[in-house]
């Protein structure tokens, strides 16, 4: 998985344990594709600070899915849906597992 899917991904899942600041700074650099330089420039703090923040961000994703692993789990199991789909022809079923993701 690329990177920045991953932590879009965890960011979503486990966003709100994370300081304000911290949420934001990886949503600006992960989802809206900002360098640490327009971050800084932008918040009007250093790049280094933007980058500590950052890199406290991610140590913090990466523990929070350690510990739970419900990015994982949703891996797993989209992964499951999908070979499930591909056995399936009713159009009927489909929809509803769509509607169930």
């Amino acid at each position: 998985m690329e990177k920045s899917v991953k932590f879009s991904m965890l960011l979503e899942i486990y966003g709100k344990l994370l300081t304000e600041r911290q949420a934001d700074i990886v949503d600006l650099y992960y989802n809206q594709n900002l360098s640490l330089s327009e971050i800084a420039d932008d918040s009007d703090v250093s790049r280094q600070a933007i980058r500590k923040s950052l890199l406290e961000a991610e140590k913090n994703l990466f523990d929070y899915e350690e510990k739970l692993g419900f990015l994982e789990k949703q891996v797993s199991r989209e992964g499951k849906i999908e070979e499930l789909l591909k056995l399936i022809d009713d159009e009927k079923i489909i929809s509803l597992i769509d509607e169930l993701r």
